[in-house]
């Protein structure tokens, strides 16, 4: 094993991670307060004078940009889980969900695919 030190931008990576799912967070916050008419005069009167029944838009707003940031952080980090870091610098030459080509196949020896609809180069 080498004695590398990471790079700034391989321990920067969570960070930017962090970041995504907080704007995502904000966004469904801000989202939810527009929708419930936080920024209404009858909405904040109401919350004033004591009337408004059940959680306040601002605290349904936290209640979700919360919920979204987590989960988005969630989904983010299954999604890293599933990425092989030895995979990551190679170059992808072909489809990935396609069954690797097998040995006498003719599309093999042409590079191509026959479903394309396209004829076979003329020899």
């Amino acid at each position: 094993m080498t004695d590398q030190k990471p790079s700034r931008r391989e321990i920067l990576r969570p960070l930017h991670l962090v970041g995504i799912a907080l704007v995502c967070g904000v966004f469904a916050t801000v989202v939810t307060l527009v929708s419930t008419g936080a920024f209404t005069a009858r909405v904040n009167m109401a919350i004033a004078k004591g009337t408004y029944e059940g959680l306040t838009p601002l605290g349904l707003g936290l209640v979700v940009g919360g919920g979204a940031f987590i989960v988005t952080l969630l989904v983010l980090a299954m999604l890293m889980l599933a990425i092989d870091p030895a995979d990551v610098t190679k170059t992808v030459d072909r489809p990935v969900l396609l069954d690797p080509p097998r040995e006498g196949d003719p599309d093999e020896k042409r590079g191509g695919s026959s479903s394309s609809g396209e004829a076979p180069p003329a020899s």
